[in-house]
């Protein structure tokens, strides 16, 4: 492989900001999947993620969908997604399944979930390296060089209406999408550097802390276990907070210790040292698809302290991402911790937001 840019290239990220921007941006819908840079010369085809490490291995028929779909040369930044099997919203669970060690596995998933790719930045074509030309111009040839792409491969949605943005911002949640993305019209390609505005949904939560993982640096709180009660009164496990200052790790593990004496007996949790209910339920014992090394063993706590959690959205019966802790909540029973109290979002159809993701034009 000869390109221009070549890889490893660590993608240019968003900060986070409360409100969509007003000024010289595009805006752009903020998809739910990973970060993907795609790199073709000629035949030869790599997946790069956020982290750097190839994607190309789990996702064959996006490879396939390059070859066909994408400029002889080039190096486009976009993100893989997997719509659900109905077609009407992004599936971020089925989309971590694809991370699987088994070449068997991958074929079969590649079959029965498989992936798309939504192009939305071009950083070199052909011989030339576009990463220091302003945004608006790389966007403007993007369209251009990949007018003709088909599905799987989309090319994102734009617009300069900022009111458009927020109207993005409240009907695509129901479609899986994850916010809204603000570009500076006149901005470089700055890898690894916060150079555009993300605006994601925010939410709150009371959840049971029914347990906690040890930090991989040593004997200290690395996440917090959550937990809502479904409609069967049984507690489920909904996700995991882990945004703690070293100090406050430390802390942790006192005020969490007098919870430990006699957890497991009766823990609703306690089938989870199955291993088969690891693999079948991604329970916190699962091991890591990205580090098969990493160990994600858990210490139960008596699941009698309500955590209220700052979320941005659910993936099914779980917080999508990791939620951040604001504050305990003395004043709530565990047994007031339910999926009742979440928001739902509207339903929006994914189709409708691909059908605006093509090589035709901006979407303005």
């Amino acid at each position: 492989m000869d390109l221009p840019v070549m890889p490893p290239v660590a993608p240019m990220l968003a900060k986070a900001v409360k409100d969509v921007p007003e000024g010289a941006y595009v805006y752009e819908p903020k998809w739910d999947g990973f970060r993907c840079v795609v790199f073709r010369d000629g035949d030869e085809v790599e997946l790069g993620s956020r982290n750097e490490r190839p994607l190309t291995r789990y996702f064959p028929e996006v490879v396939e969908a390059v070859r066909a779909n994408l400029p002889a040369r080039c190096v486009v930044d976009g993100e893989v997604i997997v719509p659900a099997g109905s077609g009407q919203r992004l599936d971020f669970e089925a989309l971590l399944q694809r991370i699987h060690p088994a070449v068997s596995r991958v074929t079969k998933l590649s079959q029965e979930t498989p992936a798309a790719f939504v192009a939305f930045d071009l950083l070199a074509l052909g011989d030339e390296d576009l990463t220091g030309r302003p945004f608006e111009e790389r966007r403007a040839l993007l369209v251009e060089a990949l007018g003709g792409v088909q599905a799987p491969v989309f090319v994102t949605s734009v617009t300069e209406d900022p009111a458009q943005a927020r109207q993005w911002f409240a009907q695509f949640e129901g479609a899986g999408l994850d916010g809204v993305v603000a570009k500076p019209k006149g901005g470089a390609y700055q890898q690894d550097v916060r150079a555009m505005l993300k605006i994601k949904h925010e939410r709150t939560a009371d959840c049971v802390v029914a347990g906690f993982r040890w930090h991989k640096s040593g004997p200290v709180v690395g996440s917090l276990l959550l937990g809502l009660f479904n409609g069967e009164g049984q507690l489920q496990h909904v996700g995991v907070s882990a945004s703690f200052t070293m100090a406050r790790r430390q802390e942790l593990v006192a005020e969490l210790e007098p919870l430990r004496e006699g957890a497991l007996e009766g823990h609703p949790w306690q089938q989870w040292a199955e291993a088969e209910a690891h693999e079948k339920d991604r329970l916190p014992g699962a091991q890591s698809r990205w580090n098969a090394g990493k160990d994600l063993s858990w210490v139960p706590l008596r699941p009698e302290r309500v955590v209220e959690v700052k979320y941005d959205a659910m993936e099914g019966s779980r917080f999508r991402h990791t939620a951040h802790v604001l504050r305990w909540r003395p004043d709530r029973e565990p047994s007031s911790c339910t999926y009742d109290q979440l928001e739902v979002p509207v339903s929006y159809d994914l189709a409708d937001v691909l059908s605006g993701a093509s090589g035709e034009g901006s979407g303005s």
